[in-house]
């Protein structure tokens, strides 16, 4: 068994786009491209789960218990620590309510009472719900044979996108689940058997793949050119199939930091805005230049992940599942035991 660590550096660098995205939002100035984290995220997501249930089969429900272990509680937390600094006056803009607080919690779209937005009292969980999502569709697909499920799946999310192309309604769930992002998911899967069949191309071509998707982010994040997921999709696809071309090619090389953050990206994903909410008050308020506080707000948001990742998100893994180290699935990091068909 080994760990996949390009995985583990594109889940480090997703999440550090994110966080980056953020902080520009927040201070003034401009990384839209870094929103594209997610795209990454969700084709590392399907990628993960097609392997480690290729490796260790499982039933749906004890696939489902599995990711509410590893999604709800730290989640959950961060939510309600929302909830208690609006109740405390400390986020001035944040509407609660009884139902956006429940469906937030339940991973249930709806439109916030702040915005209109559909978005859930921590925003950037609205990512969750499409993960959950996709487990409940992924864990239908364990009830019938593998051969079939990659296409049951695929074609399932091909269907809602289909249907949102048509689709004329304010639903918050409807318009949720019928966003072609979902594909994203299927492509990640379909990742993950190419892998598994060491169907993966060389090492020489990986490398094009990884320059040309960064290329690809860098032309739309210089040129603000507009992006969604048909064209960060495909861009975050490259990039991941480029990234397991090397690790096949054994060019990919174990690094502390890029390893630990990594380990971290959930965490960090989840806690970054916090941090950067007060520095970018400090900056403020001390009139600080705004392309410091961009750098303090990343730094600090990036710092409050890790903290959170080694006080809270591991040792609520490692009491769950009853060992000091959680196991690679919980973690998210992927290992296998052999990519021969």
């Amino acid at each position: 068994m080994r760990t996949l660590y390009g995985i583990q550096y594109l889940r480090a660098a997703a999440a550090i786009a994110v966080v980056l995205f953020h902080a520009a939002e927040k201070t003034g100035g401009h990384f839209a491209i870094g929103a594209a984290g997610v795209d990454v995220f969700f084709v590392i997501s399907g990628f993960i789960m097609w392997v480690i249930t290729a490796r260790r089969p499982v039933a749906p429900l004890q696939f489902l218990s599995d990711r509410i272990v590893r999604i709800v509680p730290v989640y959950w937390l961060a939510t309600m620590v929302m909830v208690a600094g609006a109740l405390a006056g400390l986020f001035p803009n944040l509407q609660l309510s009884v139902a956006h607080v429940a469906a937030s919690l339940l991973f249930v779209p709806m439109h916030s009472p702040s915005s209109g937005e559909i978005w859930p009292v921590l925003v950037q969980g609205w990512t969750l719900n499409f993960e959950m999502f996709f487990y409940g569709i992924f864990a239908l697909a364990l009830l019938i044979p593998r051969a079939r499920q990659l296409a049951a799946v695929a074609l399932a999310l091909a269907a809602l996108a289909v249907a949102g192309a048509y689709l004329q309604s304010d639903n918050a769930l409807l318009l949720t689940y019928t966003r072609p992002i979902i594909l994203e998911f299927a492509v990640g899967m379909a990742l993950g058997q190419l892998w598994l069949a060491g169907r993966v191309p060389g090492a020489a071509a990986g490398l094009v793949l990884v320059l040309a998707a960064l290329a690809g982010f860098a032309l739309i994040g210089i040129f603000r050119l507009p992006f969604d997921e048909w064209t960060c999709g495909p861009l975050a696809a490259a990039l991941v199939l480029g990234v397991l071309a090397l690790e096949a090619g054994g060019r990919v090389r174990r690094f502390a930091l890029p390893t630990a953050l990594g380990d971290a990206s959930y965490s960090i994903y989840l806690w970054h805005t916090f941090a950067i909410s007060v520095v970018a008050k400090v900056g403020e308020r001390l009139h600080i230049a705004p392309s410091a506080t961009l750098f303090a707000a990343a730094i600090c948001g990036i710092a409050a992940g890790l903290v959170a990742y080694r006080l809270i998100e591991r040792p609520l893994l490692s009491f769950r599942r009853g060992t000091a180290r959680p196991p690679v699935a919980a973690t998210g990091a992927v290992t296998e035991a052999g990519r021969s068909g």
